[in-house]
């Protein structure tokens, strides 16, 4: 379970009782999350997410993050926003860690996306692209292919071909796409991690996306391309879905058609978004005790993905 703070309940009453969103009836600890401790509160007024902030997230950044939340929610982005305290701040403190309360969206994640729900996806993701534009603040793109491409250099290469040997000459391959990597596209801010498991359906429609705690400025066309790599392929990367694929292309082209030039960058563009994948789960997997509870996510996954946008990268956006 993604808790890494034990709270009482009387930790949660004082906590609840700094909003004005009724009185506390529960605190479940939710599973899902890696990064953060979780909880669905539930009181006399509806229901709401608390969040924790354990690692990963720079807490300075944390009003980037929440208003980032609340003007998307205010264009009309299918996107929870910030439960604000009773003073007006967007998140507190709690057992010394930054918390904040987001609201609670109905919805349930796909487990293996179809065409139908690929290209809501692809629609909602425009939507909030086009409103990014609008969002007065930026926040540098810290995952960008020449920073993941420092990752996989500062890995210990006899470890990386330990992982797999088709990890032997990643961190190369890496440097010669970042050199090829585009610098004038169209940009806005981007979520830069929409998963399945960070996208909430409910009748075929997009209820929810959350976790946005990677959202930076840059290229649009790149961030269509994460998502691409992440719901076309099943989950180890082997088996391409090209109808899911052109559903979601056609969804987002729907609400803001691409340019030429992102036409042409998108199969570049996806392979930098696998190498983004390739590094993070590289450090992770080499970071983390054999021993530990803890199922580390393979590399080779996105590696393989990268592979295929590397051969058939013109077909997959045809």
């Amino acid at each position: 379970m993604a808790v890494y703070t034990h709270l009482g309940a009387e930790d949660f009453a004082g906590l609840v009782a700094e909003y004005d969103v009724g009185d506390l009836v529960s605190a479940k600890g939710i599973a899902e999350g890696v990064s953060n401790s979780n909880w669905l509160i539930e009181t006399t007024r509806g229901r709401y997410i608390l969040t924790m902030y354990e690692r990963r997230i720079d807490t300075a950044q944390l009003p980037f993050f929440l208003g980032l939340l609340d003007h998307l929610a205010r264009s009309g982005c299918a996107v929870p926003a910030t439960i604000h305290d009773r003073h007006g701040a967007s998140h507190r403190q709690l057992e010394g860690k930054a918390v904040a309360l987001i609201e609670f969206l109905p919805g349930v994640s796909p487990t293996r996306p179809t065409p139908s729900q690929a290209e809501a996806v692809g629609s909602a993701l425009a939507r909030v692209h086009l409103a990014g534009q609008s969002f007065g603040e930026r926040r540098i793109n810290d995952l960008a292919p020449k920073n993941t491409a420092a990752i996989l250099r500062s890995c210990d290469p006899a470890k990386l071909a330990d992982i797999d040997e088709r990890l032997s000459g990643v961190a190369e391959r890496a440097d010669r796409l970042v050199a090829r990597w585009p610098k004038s596209l169209p940009c806005s801010i981007i979520h830069s991690d929409l998963f399945p498991d960070n996208v909430l359906m409910l009748d075929g429609t997009v209820s929810g996306m959350i976790d946005f705690y990677f959202a930076a400025f840059d290229m649009m066309a790149y961030d269509l391309a994460v998502t691409h790599a992440a719901w076309c392929f099943d989950s180890d990367g082997r088996t391409f879905d090209q109808a899911v694929g052109k559903a979601l292309i056609q969804g987002y082209k729907a609400i803001r058609p691409l340019t030429l030039e992102e036409r042409e960058a998108l199969p570049l563009l996806a392979q930098g978004a696998c190498l983004r994948f390739v590094a993070s789960r590289a450090e992770d997997w080499l970071d983390t005790p054999t021993d530990a509870q803890v199922r580390r996510k393979d590399p080779v996954d996105f590696l393989r993905r990268w592979d295929f946008y590397a051969g058939k990268g013109a077909a997959a956006f045809a």
